[in-house]
């Protein structure tokens, strides 16, 4: 099929039917799945195409480089885990006695901090901090509230997060996108135009600093704490703090060294990552994370942690990550099958008659909210959204990467986080309530509000921007 090819309407179902069963189903893989095996008995391929459909999608160095960054972001966080950094850098912290306000602006910082995680963050940030706000009688809402909008929203605007190269493995093969170089280029040149992420992370400053009074129902929970001093509603269930899996500190007589079990594994990543980026155009990412990785498993093994464990240390943080790894490989089949069955093109030659180019970002943005919204997950929104909105973008500015095909990547991320955040189903909402340890529906109450401010401005950005151009 050449590039002006489709198999017309029959092109729209797979992603079609994608999108509904992730409403109905709630389950973004089964959805994905489920969709490529329609997709192939569709394109007349037979049983056997779904297997060859997913050995051309997959069997490159393109997913490769991405599958082996997600398993060693995940071995990352269990080793965390394992050597006690979490409760070295809680102790640390809780050390310093300030004002409610300095407590806000540190919560806050923490979020901003651990911008590598979106599970890790909110588990992290909260039950580190919870000990400490509540002496200041900040409510369980509220810290709730700063730890899940800055988990996501940092996560999704830095280059060097999981975040940013699974959108960038989504990316490659659209277009001009050929590999893994051009995606992150492209998606470091589109973070200026996630308007939902930049002014999500301000809003959270602007509020936890007083700059911004608190509003709606989060305005009473925080005067019942600080009146009350009830620190979570009456009648609620709170979520018990846990770690983010099970697993726990090696040595439970004494806490390892937070410089080297943290920090400096940290430092390592940002320096790789951003030195390459600088010195060769290109952040070498999965390179900065696997130096992490082997330079923290030895310090492990220098600590006393014997071989055996650190790797089952290890082979349980790729389990973890197998959830992400999954939506990934049907995301990259369905895009796959959608480049075969002329999807974009389709899209384009039925749209373009009516549809303004500058209006796309606004429309993409608000359908990835209502998916994400749906389903409660950001990845497998990407994974629905990215393979439609971008090639349908890059059509309209005619293969070249320009304004319109920016904002669209971006608001497809921003719109994800948008929809994640109002999301009672969502993954990170769930560990903020529990790192918070406040009643889950409570902190979905409180925190509705200040994503909708923030989604409707995003929103009206968009919209300006498509009269302007």
């Amino acid at each position: 099929m050449d590039g002006a090819s489709t198999l017309g309407f029959i092109s729209v179902l797979p992603p079609l039917i994608a999108i509904v069963l992730a409403f109905w189903t709630r389950d973004t893989i089964l959805s994905l799945g489920i969709a490529c095996l329609v997709g192939v008995f569709l394109a007349g391929e037979g049983l056997l195409g779904f297997p060859n459909l997913m050995k051309e999608a997959l069997g490159n160095e393109s997913f490769s480089w991405i599958f082996l960054l997600e398993i060693f972001i995940g071995i990352l966080i269990a080793f965390f885990q394992r050597t006690g950094a979490i409760q070295s850098f809680a102790d640390l912290v809780g050390r310093r006695q300030a004002s409610k306000k300095r407590i806000g602006i540190t919560t806050w910082f923490m979020g901003l901090f651990v911008f590598f995680s979106d599970y890790f963050s909110p588990v992290f940030v909260g039950s580190t901090m919870r000990k400490v706000t509540d002496k200041v009688k900040m409510s369980r809402e509220k810290l709730a509230y700063i730890c899940d909008s800055t988990s996501a929203p940092v996560s999704v605007i830095v280059p060097i997060t999981g975040w940013a190269v699974f959108i960038s493995g989504l990316l490659i093969g659209l277009g001009p996108i050929q590999n893994e170089a051009d995606a992150l280029d492209v998606f470091t040149k589109s973070i200026p135009f996630n308007f939902y992420a930049v002014l999500s992370v301000l809003l959270v400053g602007l509020i936890a600093s007083g700059i911004i009074k608190d509003f709606g129902p989060m305005r009473k929970a925080e005067e019942r704490a600080h009146k009350e001093g009830k620190l979570v509603r009456d009648g609620s269930t709170p979520l018990v703090s846990k770690e983010l899996t099970n697993i726990k500190p090696y040595f439970n007589d004494r806490l390892l060294s937070i410089a080297w079990n943290f920090f400096l594994p940290v430092l390592l990543i940002i320096t790789i990552a951003v030195g390459t980026y600088i010195g060769l155009g290109s952040a070498k990412t999965m390179e900065a994370f696997l130096a992490a990785v082997i330079f923290l498993g030895i310090i492990m093994r220098i600590q006393g942690i014997p071989v055996k464990d650190i790797m089952d240390t290890a082979l349980n943080g790729i389990k973890g990550i197998m959830p992400a790894v999954m939506i990934l490989v049907f995301a990259y089949t369905i895009n796959a099958l959608s480049e075969q069955m002329g999807t974009a093109n389709y899209l384009i030659q039925t749209t373009e008659t009516w549809l303004n180019p500058g209006l796309l970002p606004a429309i993409t943005f608000l359908l990835a909210a209502v998916i994400a919204f749906s389903t409660g997950t950001s990845w497998g929104t990407f994974g629905i959204m990215i393979p439609i909105a971008v090639p349908l973008a890059l059509g309209f500015a005619g293969g070249e990467i320009d304004t319109v095909v920016l904002a669209t990547i971006a608001a497809v991320a921003g719109g994800g986080v948008f929809g994640d955040h109002c999301s009672p189903l969502s993954d990170t909402t769930i560990l903020a309530s529990t790192g918070a340890a406040v009643d889950h529906i409570d902190h979905v109450r409180t925190q509705i509000p200040y994503s909708m401010v923030v989604g409707i401005i995003g929103l009206a950005i968009y919209l300006g921007l498509g009269l302007i151009g």
